[in-house]
């Protein structure tokens, strides 16, 4: 488990399951400026491919992924 990827704001979406991690995602997103990272915590499997489709939808950057003990972490560059 490592912070070793910046991040300028944070979304802890544990506990919920698919569709509310990448809805919570989209909102917090869209208080962030260009450029900013947002770190998000997820514990639904689903959300592995979610993030991933809807950062290349959406154009945002999948900066980084985590996946350790069925904790899931992303840290998208906002575009």
């Amino acid at each position: 488990m490592t912070d070793a990827v910046a991040f300028d704001a944070e979304l802890d979406a544990s506990g919920l399951n698919c569709p509310l991690p990448l809805l919570k995602a989209k909102l917090e997103l869209n208080r962030l400026a260009s450029g900013a990272v947002l770190k998000v915590i997820a514990t639904d499997a689903g959300s592995q491919r979610d993030f991933r489709t809807f950062a290349r939808l959406a154009g945002h950057t999948l900066v980084h992924e985590e996946d350790a003990a069925g904790v899931y972490r992303y840290w998208l560059r906002k575009a």
